[in-house]
């Protein structure tokens, strides 16, 4: 969601085309979709017809989405609040395959001491990225979520953390919770599995709560409510 600005993009060619009838929410959940098509994922066939909100409520947002600090039970517990089951939860957090991690939210794992759960090699890999215990947000200080398959959203991820190379706590905790490992394993074992259930949950996502007839707008600019 840095990249927002290509939503505006796609928001300005699609208003040339057909004037206030394409949703920024709904701009969002496709690009989601052809995203993990792109990285070499499965096609998911989502409905339309979400309405963007009249109000921000970025609070909240806040407030749903799971921390990488939190626990595999809070996890779980958050994501079955809107139908994702433990397995679906599994097949989301392999999303981790893709991108990038801010030293900031690696550095306790790595100073003053090593956790434990770490593979050694890779904590030294981790100490060059960020080689402060204090690093400067603001910079451009990061570590790769993966390092083999960088740009595929694959099983790489779980092969990963099953070698203790999880980049986030919430990675590594995938292994040692009893109800998560199981899964992990399978989800390794088979690239074809973990893109048919990341696929499932996506979809469920998709479709949480949306807004639709009165209850929200098509918004002119993504970036604000409109004044009328």
């Amino acid at each position: 969601m840095r990249n927002f600005k290509y939503i505006n993009t796609i928001k300005l060619a699609l208003e040339k085309e057909c004037p206030m009838k394409v949703s920024c929410a709904d701009i969002v959940a496709l690009s989601a979709r052809d995203g993990f098509v792109l990285l070499g994922g499965l096609r998911v066939e989502m409905k339309t017809g979400r309405k963007d909100g009249k109000e921000s409520y970025i609070a909240e947002v806040e407030d749903f989405i799971p921390n990488h600090n939190d626990s595999i039970p809070s996890v779980l517990s958050r994501f079955q609040s809107i139908g994702i089951d433990t397995e679906g939860t599994v097949a989301l957090l392999g999303a981790h395959s893709i991108g990038r991690v801010h030293c900031t939210n690696i550095v306790h794992r790595i100073y003053p001491t090593v956790d434990p759960t770490l593979d050694p090699e890779y904590a030294n890999y981790l100490k060059r990225r960020c080689p402060s215990p204090e690093p400067n947000p603001k910079a451009v200080e990061y570590a790769r979520n993966d390092r083999i398959t960088p740009m595929l959203l694959d099983n790489m991820y779980y092969k990963n953390i099953l070698s203790h190379k999880g980049l986030l706590l919430v990675d590594q905790q995938l292994v040692s919770d009893p109800d998560t490992y199981p899964f992990v394993k399978k989800m390794a074992a088979d690239n074809a599995y973990f893109h048919e259930q990341f696929s499932k949950a996506l979809l469920i996502l998709s479709e949480n709560n949306p807004l639709t007839e009165e209850q929200g707008e098509i918004r002119r600019d993504c970036r604000y409510v409109n004044r009328n």
